[in-house]
């Protein structure tokens, strides 16, 4: 599997964008950046969208996509979400009022968009991939909305857990794999902002040094999610814990072949 960090950041400026993660060119996980990080030709060629909850900056792009594809696709982007991912995307986003309804557009039988929803440990074959959602920890309107994605091709498995403080569910599930060669999880705050970070359900430092233990051992642990205003700060606070098999996404538009 090649994954391609189109925007692996937790916030928006120039040259840090927002999460994207794109898998072989046609799974998608999350739509903070794809249209702004990626021409027109490859976002024709994506095929499925998970989307991990609805905040900004892993759906704002959703809009954007769906623009610049109208009527060259053939098919319909297929997004997988949680239900009440659904509902906050379909009536804050593509209401007709934000955003054109691309559900429904050019034709209802014939959209842009189309959405599924999906339910968490219950596995989806896409295409050549298989996905395992699994819920995580991370501040939403319903309680257990964010999920986390295990992606499996070729007997290699990824895990992917954009956003999520200190969680479970995942790891416990994650330790049954002998097929597991990546995490890729988060850091947002530094350490001197752990009160913002316990309130907005994000990792700091020294908190994801704490959820290491928890992890699948000897699996290589990417951190992205880092904020672009706090980024020097959090390289130098994520160097200092001296662990081995942490690497650092300080930059976008970079590509990691499993």
């Amino acid at each position: 599997m090649q994954v391609k960090i189109i925007g692996g950041h937790g916030g928006v400026t120039k040259n840090y964008h927002a999460t994207s993660f794109l898998i072989d060119e046609s799974l998608l996980i999350d739509a903070g950046s794809v249209a702004s990080g990626l021409d027109i030709h490859s976002q024709l060629k994506i095929d499925h969208i998970l989307l991990s909850h609805t905040h900004l900056d892993h759906t704002k792009d959703l809009a954007f996509i769906c623009d610049n594809c109208f009527g060259l696709k053939g098919k319909p982007f297929e997004v997988y979400c949680h239900e009440t991912v659904r509902k906050a995307v379909k009536n804050h986003l593509f209401n007709d009022i934000i955003w054109p309804d691309f559900s429904v557009l050019p034709t209802k039988e014939n959209p842009t968009i189309n959405f599924n929803n999906i339910s968490a440990e219950k596995e989806l074959i896409l295409g050549q991939y298989k996905v395992t959602p699994v819920h995580v920890n991370h501040p939403v309107e319903v309680p257990k909305q964010a999920l986390g994605f295990i992606i499996e091709k070729d007997n290699k498995s990824i895990i992917f857990t954009q956003d999520t403080a200190s969680t479970e569910r995942i790891w416990e599930v994650g330790k049954k794999l002998d097929n597991l060669v990546a995490i890729f999880c988060e850091v947002s705050f530094p350490n001197h902002l752990q009160g913002v970070a316990d309130l907005s359900d994000h990792h700091t430092p020294q908190t994801i040094k704490e959820e290491l233990k928890k992890m699948p051992k000897e699996v290589p642990v990417y951190l992205a999610h880092l904020k672009p205003n706090y980024q020097e700060q959090l390289i130098q606070e994520i160097t200092d814990l001296q662990e081995p098999r942490l690497h650092i996404l300080y930059a976008d538009d970079v590509r990691f072949n499993f």
